[in-house]
């Protein structure tokens, strides 16, 4: 979907606060599936935590994020998603783990991703988040990889405002 907007990159990197800023400019968001396992796993078991086992937990986030992209598929001015798709798929091959040949061509977001990098200033962990910035940062490089492995083109976001951060992605719309 060309109107499918991907934030991906470091985690910590300011990615949920562009999505809310978004949303407060009355674009149509999606929140990050990984936050949204974590909150349930530590409700639940944690059997599908990361931290306890990525491949089910990426499993989970890849049967979400094609729930997603479904319901959103009526939009048709832009959709903004906190990852998706090809952020679990990375997950999952990180994980060791194997994913149906065309699923990531079934599922086709806009191009261009727009990646939030590595910020220390902002990093920080939470219940949710319990992996630190050398993490976040090694998933970063691999994300950096796998987004034009197939066939995306990341655009890097500025360290600046929030504000001026959605400019830039509103300007390379």
């Amino acid at each position: 979907m060309d109107n499918f907007f991907v934030l991906s990159g470091c985690s910590g990197g300011g990615k949920s606060t562009l999505l809310a800023a978004l949303a407060r400019r009355g674009f149509a968001t999606v929140e990050e599936p990984g936050r949204r396992i974590v909150a349930e796993e530590l409700a639940g078991d944690g059997a599908a935590l990361p931290w306890v086992n990525l491949a089910a937990f990426a499993r989970r986030a890849i049967d979400i994020a094609i729930a997603d992209f479904e319901r959103m598929r009526g939009h048709d001015s832009p959709v903004f998603f906190d990852r998706g798709l090809v952020d679990a798929a990375a997950a999952l091959a990180h994980a060791g783990g194997d994913l149906a040949p065309d699923l990531l061509a079934r599922y086709r977001y806009n191009a261009r991703v727009f990646m939030t990098p590595p910020w220390p200033e902002i990093f920080e962990t939470d219940d949710e988040r319990r992996h630190n910035l050398e993490q976040g940062k090694a998933e970063y490089q691999r994300l950096l990889h796998f987004y034009p492995e197939h066939g995306y083109r990341p655009v890097i976001l500025p360290k600046s405002t929030v504000e001026a951060r959605v400019d830039f992605i509103l300007g390379h719309l």
